[in-house]
């Protein structure tokens, strides 16, 4: 049997706010961890900042990233001790290059 229109449309605007969610929770992450890795004192340009975070993705998918000799947190011993409620919250759009300031 077809799903009628309305009912897709209402699993669309479901998924697309899953979607959105998902994407805060991942730039507050990705924020959190550059702020705590200084980039927060950096004027940098957007587009600089986004060509060097593809560079570090490139270099993990490919596994020849400048970092992978690096131990990641895991193998230092786990996360940060500092609780979430301490550390500071990074807009989706300010982590993810939409913002003025990186």
């Amino acid at each position: 049997m077809k799903k009628p229109s309305s009912k897709i449309r209402e699993e669309i605007a479901r998924l697309q706010d899953q979607l959105k969610h998902a994407e805060t929770r991942e730039a507050e992450r990705i924020g959190r961890i550059a702020l705590k890795a200084g980039l927060g004192d950096f004027e940098i340009d957007e587009t600089e900042l986004q060509a060097a975070f593809e560079d570090v993705a490139n270099g993990f998918r490919g596994g020849q990233g400048s970092n992978r000799s690096r131990p990641t947190g895991k193998e230092r011993g786990g996360a940060s001790t500092t609780p979430a409620s301490e550390t500071a919250s990074v807009s989706a759009s300010a982590a993810q290059g939409n913002g003025s300031e990186a």
